[in-house]
Order: C-alpha cells, then sequence, then structure tokens
C-alpha cells in the first residue's frame, strides 16, 4: 500500500468534500454487490462498500483493473483498496485504481472486523436483559408464554440479525434495538390509549419482526435468505406466532389478534404488509413501528453524520436529506 495514501475510515472519506482527487486508502466490506450490462453490452458491477462508521456505492466497469478482483470477492468479501477521491451527483463515488481481498490470516488481526462492522449503539447485553423483562412483565399466562416460546427457538440470532438490510437499525443487534425501542414508546404510550389491550401490543411488538431472524442471512454483509424471498418476514413471523401460540394453548381469539398485528404491522401492502391494521392494537403497533423505523434512520444519520456537512444525503426512507447540525 502507498505510503503516501493514508488509511481512511468511512466516515472520514465523506469529509473529504472538496479533496476530489485525493488518493486514499482503505479496509472495507462488500455489502452490496450487483452485476450490470451497459447499453454497449459491456458488464459493470455496482457496489457498495463500507464499514462501521458508514458506506458509499460506486460503479466498476470491467475495463478497469479492479473489475475482476471485486466480483470474485462477492458480498461480504474484505478489501484493501487504492483510490482517488471522487463524487456523482453529490455523493461519494471514489475511482478506485487497485483492490486486493484480505485472506483469513488478515483478517484475524486484532481489531480489524470489529472496525467493519456497525452494531447498535447500546450495548447487546443490555437490550437483551431488558427483552427478558418486558416478556415477565406481560400479565396472560399463555399470552406469555407464547412470546417465551418464540424467543427460545430464535433467540440467539434474534441476538444479533439487522432489522433491514439497508433502510433502518441495518446493522448488528439492529433488530434487537429497534424491538426494544418499539417495546419502550409502547409502554410510554398505552396510560394514553386505554382502548388497546396493554398484553397484546407488548407481545405484537416483541414477536412483530422475529421472521427476520430467518429472512435475513450473512455476517459482514446482510441478505435475504430462500425462504427471505420466498415468504418475507411478515409471513415467518406470523408461522412462529402461530406455533407457539397453539403450543402454549393461548385462546383462539388472542391468537388471531396476535397473528394479525403481525401480518399488518408493515402499514400498507406495498410495503410488506399482508393486510391493513383492523384492530386496535395492530393500529398501535404499526404506528410505533413506523415511528421507530424513520427515528432510527434520523439516530443513524446523525451518529454517521461529519461536521463539514450541513445536512445528509437523501435518505429515501424519508424521501429527503437530513438537516444534521443541531439546535444552537
Amino acid at each position: 500500500m502507498s505510503d503516501a495514501a493514508p488509511l481512511l475510515s468511512v466516515r472520514e472519506l465523506k469529509a473529504l468534500d472538496e479533496n476530489a482527487g485525493k488518493a486514499f486508502a482503505s479496509v472495507l466490506v462488500v455489502k452490496k454487490l450487483a452485476g450490470k450490462t451497459a447499453s454497449n453490452g459491456n458488464p459493470f458491477l455496482i457496489v457498495e462498500l463500507g464499514d462501521r462508521t458508514g458506506s458509499f456505492g460506486c460503479t466498476v466497469f470491467s475495463d478497469g483493473a479492479v473489475f475482476d478482483s471485486i466480483k470474485a470477492a462477492g458480498e461480504g468479501g474484505v478489501l484493501r483498496i487504492e483510490g482517488r477521491v471522487d463524487y456523482y451527483q453529490g455523493r461519494l463515488s471514489p475511482k478506485l485504481l487497485k483492490v486486493v481481498a484480505l485472506g483469513e490470516e488478515e483478517l484475524a488481526a486484532p481489531g480489524l472486523i470489529d472496525n467493519l462492522v456497525e452494531v447498535a449503539p447500546e450495548p447487546a447485553e443490555v437490550l437483551w436483559a431488558e427483552l427478558q423483562a418486558f416478556i415477565e412483565a406481560i400479565g396472560h399466562d399463555e399470552l406469555r408464554m407464547t412470546v417465551r416460546s418464540v424467543f427460545e427457538e430464535v433467540g440467539e440470532t434474534f441476538r444479533w440479525t439487522p432489522a433491514a438490510v439497508s433502510m433502518h437499525h441495518a446493522y448488528r443487534h439492529g433488530l434487537l434495538e429497534h424491538t426494544i425501542h418499539m417495546a419502550r414508546v409502547c409502554k410510554a404510550l398505552l396510560p394514553l390509549y386505554k382502548e388497546v389491550d396493554a398484553d397484546l401490543a407488548m407481545a405484537g411488538i416483541l414477536l412483530h419482526d422475529t421472521g427476520k431472524t430467518i429472512e435475513y442471512q450473512g455476517t459482514l454483509a446482510t441478505k435475504r435468505s430462500r425462504k427471505g424471498i420466498l415468504q418475507g418476514h411478515v409471513v415467518l413471523g406470523y408461522q412462529l406466532a402461530r406455533k407457539a401460540g397453539i403450543k402454549a394453548r393461548l385462546d383462539h381469539d388472542r391468537l388471531e389478534r396476535l397473528e394479525h398485528i403481525i401480518l399488518s404491522h408493515q402499514g400498507e401492502p406495498e410495503w410488506g404488509a399482508a393486510v391493513y391494521a383492523a384492530t386496535p392494537e395492530a393500529v398501535f403497533v404499526s404506528m410505533i413501528d413506523n415511528l421507530d423505523a424513520k427515528m432510527g434512520m434520523v439516530q443513524r444519520t446523525l451518529r454517521q453524520a461529519n461536521d463539514q456537512d450541513e445536512f445528509s444525503e437523501r435518505l429515501p426512507g424519508l424521501n429527503t436529506a437530513l438537516l444534521t447540525k443541531p439546535v444552537e
């Protein structure tokens, strides 16, 4: 690696907004990789590279020296990269000049993987203990047993699974963090909405995204599994809850209402909901889910913001850029 090229994180790269052409070096993971074909018939790659501080996309054409190296590494591959800072439509999109895939021995270097994997800011063990407390606080015996049974099946995977591939809480322990944040909001808002059954609402929140433990796979790069593509986390979560509810002998009415919360929590069919929310608890949970998903995008963007930029890049989940400067 060239001595003239400092080793930079993604956050540091994005802070170089007036340094087009500046040489850099980074160690990054291939988060997404898609092969495309140009109008002239030549192949190219759309690549998302990242570390724990953020990610960026770039285009790699087949006539470049790095095309074969990136394609061979695939999603989840760790690369040592040398390049020059560049931008496309206002976004960082550097020109990659040299790429070397790291082997197992290099990946074992102390701290390397920790620098690549983004994690929830709250410690996972603290979040997990809080989840157990929320489960035990469910007053209805069979409902509590149902929730407990699901987590006995998916618990270890639930602890590290992200809540999404890219939209919100898309990092290790993100699903656990998202669920706990929703449970905290639920507990705070329940006194305002007496029409909502507290135990059903909390059970629905704790179970609403458990299907993602089956939908997602991968360690350094998250992608959807075969079941995730063919069925989706809404249906997979419904199946988990139904099996556990029958095992716990949960009464038919409560089981049907719990299943409905899971099937409708995405809000709109185009967002992945199987049905529209049609019970007080389902409406309540769907709104809390939407709130925390969007605020999760806000929180992550603020964590990754640099001091130079007033606004973030456009966030697809919010349909706008975010003002990142704090109130004076």
